[in-house]
């Protein structure tokens, strides 16, 4: 099979956990009697979209919505079909994983079309179990076995950031540096990409148990319903992994603050210091006549010991004020 037509792979699902591999002609040659068909497409390819609107007997208003650019989690009864866009996190090397991807598919009684562009490892996960015969054996069984494939690859991303957090937590407690403020802006930025489309994703799998189709079987729901509650969970625990990343980002901010007010409040007390003696410095320093002390050998030490005793005086004082 070549993903050059836009076609990634196809199967005719024998209802047993295995198929048979499908190229796009056997597709278009495909019919319900022949078992459960999955076509997974790149919606890019211009052959891809072709299949779509002209043979995949799917209503128009479908197959605009599964080709769009943008995309936000969503599900669409329709005719006894669902079109569904979830988001799965983006786990390839050098990617960020809040830069989730879409998954978009059209699955009814008979036949499951996915598309996507960029690679979806829990599509990969379920061609592979198709391929060893321990994949899906119907649409309600793919439908809930792709979904916890998603929501359990996200369980582990999120469970890292939040490992992050309780580090850096630990971190502003030990240290206070600049740097720390980017990891930690870095950390809120995460949480709040993903959460961005996993509320309304939460949303979606809230629903999908209770949809009123046939393909659906009563443990393909109560799963769908499990699905649904660690979603839940994984946003809340977004929610606090953003909290914290704030109160942390607050606390190394006040710290950082007071870092600085104490640095400023020494610097002070040295300028307050030395600037009478600095006065007195420059008075005795401009060369004008009348200035005391140019004949007197002893001048220079006597006006040494006088600046100590000011510079000491000024400290006596700065501690009975409580300055010091």
């Amino acid at each position: 099979m070549s993903d050059s037509d836009g076609l990634i792979f196809a199967f005719a699902l024998n209802g047993n956990g295995g198929g048979t591999p499908l190229t796009l002609d056997a597709v278009k040659q495909w019919r319900p009697q022949d078992g459960t068909l999955w076509v997974h497409l790149d919606y890019t390819a211009s052959a891809a979209r072709e299949w779509l609107e002209n043979s995949s007997e799917i209503e128009p208003v479908i197959v605009q919505a599964l080709t769009a650019e943008e995309t936000r989690p969503r599900s669409l009864m329709h005719k006894g079909g669902m079109l569904l866009i979830l988001r799965g996190v983006n786990l390839h090397p050098g990617n960020d994983p809040q830069d989730m991807i879409s998954i978009r598919f059209w699955i009814d009684s008979n036949r499951i079309v996915t598309l996507r562009h960029r690679r979806v490892m829990a599509i990969d996960d379920l061609r592979r179990a198709v391929e060893e015969g321990s994949g899906p054996v119907n649409s309600g069984e793919f439908l809930e076995q792709l979904a916890d494939r998603l929501v359990w690859r996200m369980g582990t991303v999120i469970s890292d950031v939040d490992d992050c957090v309780d580090a850096l937590e630990d971190k502003v407690i030990a240290e206070q540096t600049y740097e720390l403020r980017q990891k930690i802006a870095a950390i809120r930025r995460v949480a709040i990409g993903m959460r961005r489309y996993l509320a309304p994703q939460r949303d979606v799998m809230a629903h999908l148990h209770s949809e009123k189709v046939e393909w659906l079987s009563e443990m393909d729901r109560m799963r769908l319903r499990e699905i649904a509650d660690r979603t839940t969970r994984y946003v809340e625990d977004l929610d606090s992994v953003r909290d914290r990343a704030t109160v942390t980002q607050e606390e190394l901010n006040g710290r950082l603050a007071e870092q600085m007010n104490k640095t400023m409040y020494i610097l002070s007390i040295v300028a307050g210091i030395f600037l009478p003696l600095g006065l007195l410095t420059g008075l005795l320093g401009i060369n004008i006549g009348g200035i005391p002390g140019t004949e007197n050998h002893w001048a220079f030490t006597i006006f040494c010991v006088l600046l100590l005793v000011v510079a000491g005086g000024q400290v006596w004082l700065f501690k009975r004020k409580h300055w010091m």
